[in-house]
C-alpha cells in the first residue's frame, strides 16, 4: 500500500500560489525526502495532507484514507512534527506529552520516557522555560511516542545541536527499519542524501523531479578543482566557476578528453575530478 498518494493537489491563498497540480506517491516503509527552499510549498503540502488547511482542488490519500473523509483515522496513525513547536503557556513537558497521548487515547508514558532519556529532555520543565532546541525535542517526543505508522516531519532538525541531530536520525532509522514510513521535508540537502532512499524536489509550488536519491545525484557534470594558472576562455561546458588567486573550481559537463587536453596545455600544479554533491545537483534543477 502507498502511505501517501497525491493527485493534482492545488492550494491557492487567494491569488497567491501555494502548490500547483502536485502528483506524488510515497510507498509504505519508505524514508522519503521532500526538498525545497523556504517558500517552495513544502509546508503547504504537509498542512493540506493533515487537514490543517483545505485544498483548492485535487485529491490526496494518507494511509489509504481520503484526506477529506478519513482525517480522524489519519491523525490517529500519523506523527506530525511542525517546523516550529508552540505549546500552551504554563504547561510542563510531561503535561504536553500526556495531552498529546490523551488525544489519541493511548498510554505512551513508557515510550515517552525512553525518548526523553535519549534526547536528554527534562519532563519537569515548563514550556515557557524551554530553549528553541528543547521545544523541538518536546515536539519530537510528542510526534513519536505513540509509534505512528507514518511520520511527517517538517524541517525537523532546526534548533538541535549536532549530537542531538545524530541521535534523532538514529531514532528515525530505527523506526524506519521496523516499517515506519517517514516523509521528511527539508532544505538541508546533506540530511536527505544521508538518510532518504527517494526524494522529490519542489520549486515554486510544483514538483520538478522525483526519483531515488542516487538517480537525482546522477549527472554528466563533474566537479573539477585545479591548482595553478588556468584560462577557461572559450571552454564550453563550464559553469558555477569559483576562482581564487592560485586555484579554481567549476562544474564541467563537456567532453572530459577535451578538458584534459586543454589542461595539459596550462600551468597546472594539481587537479581533482569528483562527482558533485546533492546540493550542486539541486541548484542545477533550480536553474533549469
Amino acid at each position: 500500500m502507498n502511505a501517501i498518494e497525491i493527485t493534482d493537489l492545488t492550494k491557492y491563498y487567494g491569488k497567491a500560489r501555494g502548490i500547483v497540480a502536485l502528483n506524488l506517491t510515497v510507498k509504505e516503509g519508505e524514508f522519503f525526502g521532500f526538498i525545497g527552499p523556504n517558500g517552495a510549498g513544502k509546508s503547504t503540502t504537509i498542512r493540506t495532507l493533515l487537514g490543517l488547511i483545505n485544498a483548492t482542488s485535487g485529491q490526496a490519500k494518507v494511509l489509504g484514507l481520503d484526506i477529506q473523509k478519513g482525517m480522524q483515522d489519519i491523525l490517529a496513525n500519523v506523527g506530525y512534527l511542525p517546523s516550529e513547536a508552540v505549546f500552551y503557556s504554563g504547561m510542563k513537558v510531561k503535561d504536553i506529552l500526556n495531552l498529546s497521548a490523551g488525544l489519541r487515547k493511548k498510554d505512551c508514558s513508557e515510550e515517552a520516557g525512553r525518548l526523553c532519556e535519549r534526547l536528554r529532555l527534562d519532563l519537569s520543565r515548563k514550556a515557557d522555560e524551554l530553549s528553541f532546541g528543547n521545544r523541538k525535542k518536546a515536539a519530537i517526543v510528542a510526534a513519536l511516542q505513540h509509534n505512528p505508522r507514518l511520520l511527517i516531519l517538517d524541517e525537523p532538525t532546526g534548533g538541535l545541536d549536532p549530537l542531538m541531530q545524530h541521535e534523532f536520525f538514529q531514532i528515525l532509522r530505527e523506526r524506519n527499519a521496523k516499517g515506519t514510513t517517514i516523509f521528511f521535508s527539508s532544505h538541508v540537502l546533506s540530511e536527505v542524501q544521508r538518510n532518504c532512499s527517494r526524494a522529490a524536489i519542489i520549486r515554486e509550488g510544483r514538483i520538478i523531479a522525483c526519483d531515488s536519491v542516487e538517480a537525482l545525484a546522477q549527472t554528466n557534470a563533474k566537479r573539477v578543482t585545479v591548482h595553478g594558472k588556468l584560462s577557461l576562455q572559450d571552454l564550453n561546458g563550464v559553469r558555477d566557476l569559483k576562482e581564487t588567486a592560485d586555484s579554481c573550481s567549476f562544474l564541467y559537463s563537456g567532453d572530459l578528453k577535451h578538458l584534459l587536453q586543454r589542461l595539459s596545455e596550462e600551468d597546472i600544479a594539481d587537479l581533482s575530478v569528483a562527482e558533485p554533491d546533492l546540493e550542486e545537483i539541486f541548484l542545477h534543477y533550480y536553474k533549469k
